[in-house]
Order: C-alpha cells, then sequence, then structure tokens
C-alpha cells in the first residue's frame, strides 16, 4: 500500500498576515481611517513610460521565451552596470528574467536540487519567504548570521539580503567578500537578495555579491535576485530577474522551460521600459526619503528608538516592549504596522513600519502618533 499523501502545505509555517487581523481590525475603525504600513506594496503609480510599453506589446500573439527577449537580457545587464556598477555580465548566460522575485526565491532550491539531507542557512532577521524556500524543498533550516556558527559544514545555500527586509541594514564589502569567500571554499550556492539595492539613504552604498570589489569578476556559485517591484512601482507586474553564475543560471533556465515558468512578453516589454529610464526611480527614490524623513521624525518623538534602517523602504523601530503590544497600541491610533516576530524570534521587541503610503497618509500617521505619544514603560 502506498504510503498517505501528506500535503505539502503542512511543511509550511502559518501565513503571517493572518495573525494581526485583529489589529488590523482596530486600526480600520479608526475615525480618520486606517494608515497600513504593514506590508511593502507599492501605492504610486506605474511610470506612463511603462504603462505605454505594456499596451503596445498587449496584441503580440505567440508563447514568450523562458530566457527572454534578447533586448530585455541587454536592458538587465546594461541596467546593472549604470545603476549598481556590477561589470561582466553576458546577457546570453548571466541573467534569466523570473515571475516576480518571491516566486524565484520560494522555488530555487527545489529547481537547484536541494532536498532533504541538505541545510539552507537564512538570515536571523529574514524574509518569511526563504524559510519557505526550504521548507518547499524539505530541506533543514538554519538561521544564522555568522560563518562561525556554521563551524566545518558546507550548507548547501546560503541566503543573504543586504539591504536587508526587514531591518534596512547593508552589508559591508568586507562581509560581503567574506561570503564569496565561503562560497568558493565549501560549494555552497550564496543568493543574494538585493531587491532593495538602489533605495540606499545613509552609511555605506549598498554593494550587489556580483560587484567586482566584492568578488573580482568571478561569479561562480553566486546568484543575485533583483526586482522591479519596489524601485519601479511594477509589483503588480511581476517583473524580476536572477544574475550571476553562468552555469547556475543555465540550469535554472533548463528547468523553467521544462515547468513553463516564463514572463508573458508584454512584461518583457515593460521591463525593458523600466530598465532603459533611470529617471522614474530617481523619482520615486525622492518621494521615499520625503516620507521617511516625516516618519522617522514623528516616530522618534513619540519614544521609539529606530535601528538600522540605513536602506530599503522600512524603518525597524522598538520601544523596549514586545513587539505585538507595540502593534496594538499603534493600531488605536489607526495605524498598522508588522511585528518584528514575523521575521525571527531576534525581532520579537520590534515592528517593522513600512513607507509604503501616499504623503498624505504618512503626513496623518505622524500628526497622529505626535498628537498622541505613546505612553512610557
Amino acid at each position: 500500500m502506498a504510503a498517505p499523501r501528506v500535503p505539502v502545505a503542512e511543511r509550511l509555517p502559518d501565513f503571517p498576515w493572518d495573525s494581526i487581523a485583529d489589529a488590523k481590525a482596530t486600526a480600520s475603525a479608526h475615525p480618520e481611517g486606517i494608515v497600513d504600513l504593514s506590508v511593502g506594496t507599492p501605492i504610486d503609480r506605474v511610470s506612463p513610460s511603462i504603462q505605454l510599453a505594456l499596451a503596445e506589446s498587449a496584441a503580440v500573439p505567440g508563447y514568450p521565451q523562458t530566457k527572454g527577449t534578447a533586448r530585455l537580457r541587454g536592458a538587465i545587464t546594461s541596467a546593472m552596470e549604470r545603476r549598481y556598477g556590477v561589470t561582466g555580465l553576458d546577457p546570453e548566460h548571466h541573467v534569466l528574467p523570473v515571475i516576480g522575485t518571491k516566486e524565484a526565491i520560494a522555488w530555487l532550491p527545489t529547481l537547484l536540487g536541494i532536498d532533504a539531507g541538505h541545510t539552507v542557512v537564512i538570515p536571523e532577521l529574514a524574509y518569511p519567504t526563504y524559510e519557505v524556500s526550504a521548507k518547499l524543498a524539505g530541506a533543514e533550516v538554519l538561521r544564522s548570521d555568522s560563518l562561525l556558527r556554521l563551524g566545518p559544514s558546507s550548507p548547501a545555500l546560503f541566503y543573504l539580503n543586504s539591504p536587508a527586509n526587514p531591518h534596512g541594514k547593508v552589508l559591508g564589502v568586507d562581509h560581503l567578500r567574506k561570503m564569496v569567500q565561503f562560497a568558493r571554499e565549501r560549494g555552497t550556492i550564496v543568493v543574494s537578495d538585493e531587491c532593495y539595492l538602489g533605495l540606499g539613504w545613509e552609511g555605506e552604498r549598498p554593494r550587489s555579491i556580483l560587484d567586482p570589489e566584492v568578488c573580482g569578476g568571478d561569479f561562480t556559485n553566486l546568484i543575485a535576485v533583483h526586482s522591479l517591484s519596489k524601485t519601479s512601482n511594477m509589483a503588480s507586474y511581476r517583473a524580476g530577474w536572477l544574475a550571476g553564475d553562468p552555469k547556475l543560471i543555465q540550469e535554472l533556465l533548463e528547468v523553467r522551460r521544462h515547468a513553463g515558468l516564463m514572463n508573458p512578453g508584454p512584461i518583457q516589454a515593460a521591463m525593458v521600459a523600466a530598465l532603459e529610464d533611470d529617471g522614474h526611480e530617481q523619482l520615486q527614490k525622492t518621494l521615499y526619503a520625503y516620507r521617511r524623513n516625516v516618519l522617522r521624525s514623528a516616530l522618534e518623538q513619540a519614544g521609539f528608538t529606530i535601528e538600522h534602517s540605513e536602506a530599503g523602504l522600512y524603518l525597524w523601530a522598538t520601544e523596549g516592549r514586545d513587539g505585538r503590544e507595540t502593534l496594538n497600541r499603534l493600531a488605536e491610533l489607526g495605524i498598522l504596522c508588522a511585528p518584528g516576530e514575523f521575521y525571527g524570534p531576534a525581532g520579537a521587541n520590534y515592528v517593522r513600519i513600512g513607507l509604503t503610503a501616499t504623503d498624505e497618509q504618512i503626513e496623518a500617521a505622524a500628526e497622529r502618533l505626535n498628537a498622541q505619544p505613546l505612553d512610557p514603560q
């Protein structure tokens, strides 16, 4: 008799945002309305040039290529060099468009043949999909920010995230170099989630794992993950790409071809428009800079301590108490945030507060914090 089927969903943790439904209801009941700062969903309109490129390609029939058009691949490599200083990428072999980076990350270990008996290392505080990706593949999950903690072991895959979600920390060049050396010595695949690379605010400039000062132009065992969701407001388009080790990129291409994982043609055209124009990204960053300054000032005046947060779309804040308490107290002001525990046990006393709201909403949140400062402990 065959073994009983075990649903894959049973391997996975509960979906985090389901647990803040009560806080959301409280915030929604505020007489002036909710200011939802709990997720990183863009709220500003997509640039007209991107919309036009999408529309102009809408009538094209036929299946798109999994590897992307030559123009898209060229736009990716050019943008990575122009915006982030990544040189040496060959459009034919080093890049692969994906249907949104959450999907790409979630299935990456599985598509690379990582399964039971393998270990996937994720940061102590991490985007939840890293853990989900390992559990979907049946691999063991280890939370660690320290290579020393790994001892002589050789994990199959190590996730990096800089600038980091949730706390906005930027890993320096020396740290990234150590990760490259680790990958070369142990045969570990290093996946660097760089979706916030264009949103540095203070301190050291965020660097790609593929930066020549980091890897010396050798991409072996390195994959950088990039998205247009944050900097180009294209979350609804599901537009991202992988770049790095040509052997790994080609391996992923072959599997994705068999599985039919391909970006729709109009989306590929829209990606080209986004990648060939830096102006809309610069404008968007200016908008986020204003919102960040308003919100950070109000939180600090209300007694919060902001840690890290030197890059990205979030403020990592604490009152020095349980983050769930802070979640509920902010909800009383009509402000919804995400409790830090979503991202790992080390976040228990923190909340993540997003910048993804309109200027008017951010200003309203600041006014509420200033009018009704939270009680000290």
